[in-house]
């Protein structure tokens, strides 16, 4: 089975001085998901929770949405031409009964910014197949300073970042910011996707107190991943999209951006947000 981390021969040059040493690196596999023996997606990723993964990715697809829908996941044996199992196809087979939606091969999924749709189009998509409403009552109540807080956070737990350099992630927090779980990959979408799967397996969705921290940008995508799974509260080290913006407003998601202490952006959902204290302490 792949691993999280590779090691390769670097050249390094510092102020003028050459010298090879190894460097570790992450590791970016190819992973297909097939559901019910179907080929349907593949994605590049870091080795690592791929049930999880292809799991998640299933819930922002709106085929899965608790754990007794979920019969099994498995490595497909025979993935490469000599036979051997490679470790990068997994089949996710849906417990009978589940009804699944109409995702063909030629398929413009909603998930992807390739996907070729319009915004509202894109909106629509999101509206019509979430499993729930973004319900958290009472709402989640954050003090700005404890977001402020919660990158720091994410980022002491991010142990393979620390030998590679190279890899995103994403958080789940409790409002009072314990820290839930975290999950690297190379593509923060993937990240997300280990977090929400993990869930699924575990019957905790819907998310509806958490509050999900990315360490990047906040795409379309990623609130859309957010709105699937139920957490009420989405926060980005970086800048959201317009339509990112756009899914938060009208789902009732809190969107927060450019989010590094001790400062923020609130783009949605500010009712979550304690703005009357920071305010007043300001």
């Amino acid at each position: 089975m792949g691993r999280v981390t590779e090691r390769r021969k670097v050249i390094r040059i510092r102020d003028g001085a050459v010298s090879t040493r190894p460097d570790t690196l992450v590791a970016e596999e190819p992973l297909e998901i097939r559901l019910n023996g179907k080929p349907l997606a593949i994605t590049m990723r870091t080795p690592g929770d791929d049930f999880a993964l292809a799991a998640g990715f299933l819930v922002s697809e709106g085929v899965l949405g608790s754990a007794d829908e979920l019969q099994n996941i498995v490595y497909c044996a025979g993935a490469t031409v000599d036979g051997s199992n490679s470790y990068n196809v997994v089949d996710v087979r849906t417990a009978p009964g589940v009804v699944l939606p109409d995702i063909t091969l030629e398929r413009n999924v909603y998930t992807t910014s390739s996907c070729g749709l319009c915004g509202k189009a894109s909106l629509d998509a999101v509206r019509t197949t979430a499993r729930w409403t973004i319900d958290d009552t009472p709402p989640v109540r954050l003090e700005p300073e404890l977001l402020a807080s919660l990158p720091d956070r994410l980022r002491a737990a991010q142990r393979v970042f620390d030998r590679t350099g190279g890899l995103h992630a994403a958080a789940l927090f409790s409002p009072e910011g314990e820290l839930l779980d975290v999950r690297e990959d190379v593509g923060r979408h993937n990240a997300v996707d280990k977090l929400v799967g993990r869930a699924l397996q575990s019957g905790s969705l819907p998310l509806s107190r958490t509050v999900l921290l990315v360490s990047g940008r906040a795409s379309f995508e990623l609130a859309q991943k957010a709105v699937m799974a139920g957490i009420p509260v989405l926060a980005a080290v970086s800048a959201p999209s317009s339509l990112a913006v756009d899914l938060a407003a009208e789902a009732g998601l809190t969107l927060v951006g450019f989010l590094r202490s001790p400062s923020m952006n609130v783009y949605a959902g500010e009712h979550r947000i304690a703005l009357r204290a920071a305010a007043a302490q300001g």
